[in-house]
């Protein structure tokens, strides 16, 4: 048994504590991991997270149901049946990842050859695939990103699904990868059928390994053998291999469990879909709203009733009077109620995913710049978590970029000098622009020109707006738009 202590205090990482504590051999000890994590709640709740922002509902499973002669719920067939879907769910994740990422990041470094050469490497492409990371973190509670040399010697960035991939760590805070394995299938065609093949790859400080898990047993992939990180040809021809000091995988967290957004509001959305799905129901089946009352024709048992009552919307009774005849009894749908509900469900789940309503009423007429604040409070609260999990994770990435950028050097016999750097994360936050124009014009004589810059709407880059004023001051400037 790894005790709880054990996990936090040890130095030489889970796997090698584990194998040595129970004498099991790895390939036993993958088996029955990869057994146990396929079948874990923490990877069903990555799959509900892709699968809710894919529009992939559980309402889609949805079937009309009542109980049938035998006290069962049987499947009625004959009644209508809506299956609507109003993802509220990823609305609240596309609006996280604009408000942290709408924004380039800011490379902040006193090094200018070093922010130049940081720049090759977080461009458009890098931002691309940094949204997408995010994305992942939200849905999934953390994104992983693989680090690669391809056959060129140049450093490449691969994103990987985290349900593809079961880490273990070297320390309790989750920041020590000491291995982790990737399981995903494979499609391809043997004669004229289709195949699906479980893939596995083993990263671990040697290399990789690769397997073919089949029938919950790994067997070696003999198609792939175990390679290093880094495999290069020298200019003799001679095949060289080297490895990282570190796996090549990052992690970028949403928080610090590792929780993914649909755990927080998974039953809000259900409510809200079921909610619409019931009132679409109630409006197709007008025969519904009237129940025909048929008196003094034979009686049935309660299980017979309830299922008439639902399938058919009839109630056979019998009077004392005797006689005949068809009465009707009114059932009015009040679609107030199910809007006060579906008002109220929304409400909730932009609280519990700690987003913000863009229909505020403190953005109705001319919102003064508190009123924004406070409607962005809680996302704010949550981005500000979600940005200090993700400068770590660049902390770990420049560690990748340095070491790369070094063995360059020594190969060329050139210099490479780095520096500390500090990614600005830059919120994408509605504004009242006239407010903060005011405020700057009224601070001016009170801080520094630069300081006032930093914090005017309109300007984007301090420096160069400063060089603009500093021209104007001296008369230098030259107006480039004058033709020849």
């Amino acid at each position: 048994m790894i005790g709880f202590e054990d996990i936090a205090n040890r130095q030489n990482g889970l796997v090698d504590f584990a194998l040595k504590s129970n004498g099991m051999s790895e390939k036993q000890f993958l088996e029955a991991e990869l057994k146990k994590w396929k079948a874990s709640k923490e990877r069903k709740s990555m799959l509900d997270g892709y699968n809710y922002y894919t529009n992939k509902h559980d309402i889609l499973n949805k079937k009309r149901q009542a109980i049938g002669q035998d006290g069962k719920l049987i499947d009625l067939n004959n009644l209508p049946n809506a299956q609507i879907i109003d993802n509220q769910y990823a609305k609240i994740v596309d609006q996280k990842v604009n408000y942290i990422l709408g924004n380039p990041i800011k490379i902040d470094t006193e090094d200018e050859t070093y922010k130049e050469l940081l720049g090759k490497y977080f461009n458009k492409n890098f931002s691309m695939t940094l949204n997408n990371l995010a994305e992942d973190a939200l849905n999934y509670g953390l994104g992983w990103l693989h680090v690669f040399i391809d056959k060129d010697g140049h450093i490449g960035f691969k994103r990987v699904p985290a349900y593809e991939i079961m880490a273990y760590w070297s320390d309790y805070d989750h920041t020590v990868l000491d291995m982790a394995v990737r399981i995903y299938k494979q499609h391809g065609y043997e004669g004229s059928s289709e195949v699906s093949v479980e893939k596995v790859e083993v990263y671990k400080k040697t290399g990789i390994e690769y397997y073919i898990l089949k029938d919950g047993s790994l067997i070696i992939d003999v198609e792939r053998e175990p390679t290093s990180y880094i495999v290069m040809t020298n200019e003799h021809g001679e095949h060289l291999e080297f490895n990282f000091q570190k796996i090549p995988l990052i992690a970028f967290k949403y928080n610090n469990h590792e929780l993914p957004l649909i755990v927080r509001v998974k039953c809000l959305q259900d409510a809200i879909n079921e909610i619409l799905s019931n009132f679409q129901n109630n409006m197709q089946e007008d025969a519904r709203n009237t129940i025909l009352v048929i008196e003094n024709f034979d009686g049935t048992d309660l299980g017979e009733f309830r299922q008439n009552l639902t399938t058919y919307g009839a109630v056979k009774v019998r009077t004392s009077e005797g006689g005949g005849g068809v009465s009707t009894l009114h059932i009015d749908v009040n679609s107030e109620n199910y809007k006060t509900i579906l008002d109220l469900l929304k409400k909730a789940l932009i609280e519990n995913a700690r987003g913000y309503d863009a229909k505020d009423d403190r953005l109705s007429g001319n919102a003064n710049q508190l009123n924004i604040k406070s409607m962005y409070s809680d996302i704010d609260l949550d981005a500000n978590g979600m940005i200090t999990e993700f400068q770590f994770s660049f902390e770990q990435l420049l560690w990748f970029i340095n070491s790369h950028e070094h063995n360059v050097s020594v190969v060329n016999n050139t210099n490479i000098s780095t520096s500390t750097v500090e990614f600005v994360f830059n919120k994408n936050m509605l504004i009242n622009e006239s407010e903060l124009i005011a405020n700057c014009a009224q601070s001016v004589g009170l801080v520094s020109i630069e300081t006032i810059l930093q914090h005017h709407p309109y300007v984007t880059d301090v420096s160069k707006e400063m060089e603009r004023i500093s021209q104007e001051n001296t008369g230098e400037v030259v107006n480039n738009d004058k033709p020849n």
